[in-house]
């Protein structure tokens, strides 16, 4: 099984995981020109997308859905009321409702021969989830825009072979920044977006010794920075209470303008 961050950040979110057989898309939050580009340089093409898993209805997740649903009837996975929003995207243009394919928070599912487990994350959307994908016994996910962790999280991320986790900002930058003070208060909220130091902490309840693979992602433009999310998030694992260090692990930064490495599990 293969996972690659085609982009990741505050501007557009697309990540591919796939086996030989099956190829999907978690989120298609980027121009359907940069998704299709990112797949050529992985050996896919478009038209052999078996699905894409939406995460939730924000326009970073979703901005290139359109075009790619029009194109080639890829069948679109979400929750109901993700699907009822994304409904009324005039901006997404018209494409086949009958593609629209409902699922279940903690239901798994499957594409072609990949397992999937949606769950509940908390973010300011109708009904979020985040992913599992399993293949064989491996197994991966895409965890971003959760507001907070809590033991449902943890619980779901146990086991992974590799993992997409959001670190979003740094809390004093964030603080100090340009942004409203409503602004500020939803990112920082229960229903926001997860800090560099909660990513870390996190990461210390996930940490095994086969976890291959962590890359940090959906970081904000504004409010913070590949080198600080990756220090940070290094620091809190070495102060950690396991006995683990970060230096056990391959730890990177998913950017917003580039693809990842192809992480192999």
């Amino acid at each position: 099984m293969r996972l690659v961050s085609i982009a990741s950040g505050s501007s557009g979110n697309c990540t591919y995981i796939g086996s030989e057989k099956t190829h999907i898309l978690v989120d298609a939050g980027i121009s359907n020109k940069r998704i299709e580009q990112g797949l050529n340089e992985i050996g896919v093409k478009g038209s052999e997308l078996d699905g894409i898993l939406i995460t939730h209805e924000h326009s970073d997740h979703i901005r290139g859905l359109g075009i790619l649903a029009r194109k080639y009837k890829i069948p679109i996975y979400g929750t109901r009321e993700t699907l009822e929003e994304i409904g009324k995207k005039k901006s997404l243009g018209e494409y086949p409702k009958e593609l629209l394919e409902e699922i279940l928070p903690d239901r798994g599912f499957e594409v072609g021969d990949l397992e999937l487990l949606p769950f509940s994350i908390d973010h300011d959307a109708a009904n979020p989830v985040a992913y599992r994908i399993r293949h064989g016994h491996r197994n991966v996910a895409v965890a971003t825009d959760m507001g907070h962790y809590d033991s449902y999280i943890i619980n779901h991320l146990q086991g992974l072979d590799a993992l997409l986790i959001e670190s979003n900002h740094d809390v004093n930058m964030l603080q100090a920044g340009p942004y409203p003070y409503y602004l500020k208060r939803r990112i920082l909220g229960d229903h926001g977006h997860l800090s560099n130091e909660n990513a870390g902490r996190l990461l210390n309840h996930l940490l095994h010794d086969r976890l291959k693979h962590i890359l940090l992602g959906h970081l904000s433009k504004e409010n913070n920075y590949e080198a600080l999310a990756y220090e940070t998030v290094k620091l809190e694992i070495d102060e950690g209470d396991t006995p683990y260090h970060a230096s056990d692990f391959s730890i990177s930064v998913a950017r917003r303008d580039e693809m990842s490495q192809i992480l192999y599990v």
